[in-house]
């Protein structure tokens, strides 16, 4: 028997379904998905076709997704980055060629319409929003959008292996569920974040997480590591070092690095239980 599928992962809702589920789901019409990337700096996924429904997730300038239809405004896609499905602004799309070039490594930078850091900008970029550079103007990189100061950003092929040093560099971003930029991070988006920076493939959600990731380690709390991710049910963190956990984290409504142990104490009492898994990479 087939493993049942995935509503987060399976690009399906009863008008429309990818053609390649016909003999796994049931939809009025069947298509293949039209490759497209994500143009605006962010652009939030929702699970329903309504500007009030829940963030599930956010796509960055330059992910490439799947595009099945487009109505009213939303776009139902799949995001090739982790396979999440849902509804995108429709505005936020545009072609998917040429491929980024580069991608920005400070936590945050600004678009200008001219390599003129006075004049007024026309938005913000997260880290690890991709680019295509066609350019460059003295201390700035020409893109499609606009400029972007040169020295916040690195080749698309650049790593940053140290993902706890990511972590640590995000700590004080607020929180907001279904976040994934550094203007706003939950516990799995700043997690995949993280390892995206370092060229590391990451599920969306922690329990997918707990899934995939690494190797799984006993649920020995006494003999961690740093870059060990701890994980809840609905919850995940890093740790800092063996006894410090940094996480984003609806407590301190930010990302906070705090004793493992209190945090255990404080998620079991009031929140997500116990732990339930420890991996390693």
């Amino acid at each position: 028997m087939s493993e049942p599928l995935d509503p987060r992962l399976t690009p399906a809702r009863p008008h429309v379904a990818d053609f390649r589920l016909r003999d796994r789901v049931t939809a009025a019409r069947y298509v293949a998905g039209t490759p497209l990337r994500v143009t605006a700096p962010s652009a939030p996924l929702r699970r329903e076709p309504d500007p009030g429904a829940g963030l599930d997730t956010e796509a960055l300038l330059g992910d490439a997704v799947d595009l099945y239809e487009a109505a009213e405004g939303f776009a139902f896609v799949q995001l090739a980055r982790d396979g999440y499905v849902g509804y995108l602004p429709a505005d936020s799309l545009g072609p998917a060629d040429p491929e980024p070039t580069h991608r920005v490594t400070a936590l945050r930078t600004f678009l200008y319409p001219e390599p003129d850091l006075k004049r007024p900008v026309l938005g913000h970029l997260s880290l690890g929003a991709r680019l295509v550079a066609t350019g460059e103007s003295g201390a700035y990189l020409e893109t499609r959008g606009g400029y972007v100061f040169a020295r916040h950003c690195a080749s698309v092929e650049s790593r940053e292996p140290d993902y706890v040093a990511t972590a640590m560099r995000l700590a004080g971003t607020p929180y907001l569920w279904g976040g994934r930029t550094s203007l706003g991070l939950d516990c799995s988006g700043l997690v995949q974040l993280c390892l995206d920076m370092a060229g590391l493939p990451c599920p969306r959600d922690a329990d997918m997480q707990e899934r995939a990731l690494g190797q799984a380690l006993p649920l020995d709390l006494a003999h961690l590591r740093r870059g060990d991710l701890v994980f809840w049910r609905g919850h995940v963190g890093l740790m800092r070092d063996p006894e410090t956990l940094i996480h984003a984290n609806g407590h301190h409504m930010a990302v906070a690095a705090e004793p493992l142990a209190e945090a255990v104490a404080r998620i079991e009492a009031h929140s997500f239980g116990a732990v339930t898994g420890i991996r390693r990479l």
